[in-house]
């Protein structure tokens, strides 16, 4: 998903979408999101700040965005050849993320770029990742996602925990390396053992999986297992979402809010 406003996704958003296609052997719907914004304007606003003007404008910069993208977008994926699909969709700027996750549920996986300090940017990943019923996969668009071939999952035995390891199974099934890492002083865990038998379970599918435990400390708990992650050479965290939205404000758990706040590596989430 590709939101044209306010502003246009960060300089590597095309290359990885095409690149995560790319990895997992699957073709790629690209849809641009296009600005809608109603006239409300009056006689007064006419007069003080020609306000249908302005709107003309900001939705003409929208559309011309999406047109950039999906040339982009085209011509990445011919290169890499990656099976191309595109479509374009218009949203009033507080709808961009619910029309995301409406279309988001005809796919296997969605694909939301991520770019710091965008509020537009995030919403759209929060409203993905807990409405379309789906997995969504956010990664950074400042930097190459490079091969996700070592998948890290955060394991607390929950019943995110294993949608999100399920769903990751396309990854998991390609990965060289599997770490299970569970945050022992975060919260009460199932048991002692957990991640020890999440692994002992891949291993028997012929995956290559080792467990492991770390402690938050201080950090948020989605700062500790990026860090974490990245430390050992993590290519992509799996985790499950934990949340809710009621009036379109939302209520996240800690590890949810601490990766859309600061992402520094792929996540795969499902809710």
């Amino acid at each position: 998903f590709l939101p044209t406003y306010t502003d246009p996704p960060a300089p590597k958003v095309v290359a990885n979408a095409v690149a995560v296609a790319r990895q997992l052997g699957a073709a790629l719907d690209a849809a641009v999101i296009n600005v809608d914004i109603p006239d409300v304007s009056n006689a007064l606003s006419n007069l003080l700040l020609d306000l249908p003007a302005k709107i003309r404008e900001v939705k003409a910069a929208s559309r011309n965005r999406g047109k950039a993208l999906l040339e982009s977008i085209a011509a990445e994926a011919s290169r890499c050849n990656v099976a191309l699909t595109t479509q374009e969709l218009k949203a009033q700027p507080a709808l961009i993320g619910e029309v995301a996750a409406k279309e988001g549920r005809y796919s296997d996986l969605c694909l939301v770029g991520w770019t710091r300090d965008s509020e537009p940017v995030r919403m759209t990943a929060e409203e993905v990742v807990f409405s379309s019923g789906r997995p969504s996969l956010i990664f950074p668009g400042d930097r190459d996602v490079g091969s996700l071939d070592h998948v890290v999952i955060a394991w607390d035995g929950s019943r995110v925990a294993a949608r999100a390891m399920g769903d990751a199974m396309p990854f998991l099934q390609r990965a060289s390396a599997i770490s299970i890492v569970t945050v022992t002083d975060e919260k009460a865990l199932p048991g002692q053992d957990i991640a020890e038998r999440l692994a002992h379970g891949l291993e028997a599918r012929g995956l290559n999986a080792k467990a492991a435990s770390i402690q938050a400390g201080k950090n948020e708990i989605g700062i500790a297992l990026q860090e974490h992650a990245v430390k050992i050479g993590g290519s992509l965290l799996v985790m499950g979402g934990w949340g809710h939205s009621r009036l379109r404000d939302f209520v996240l758990g800690g590890a949810t809010e601490g990766l859309l706040s600061d992402l520094r590596l792929p996540v795969l989430m499902s809710h």
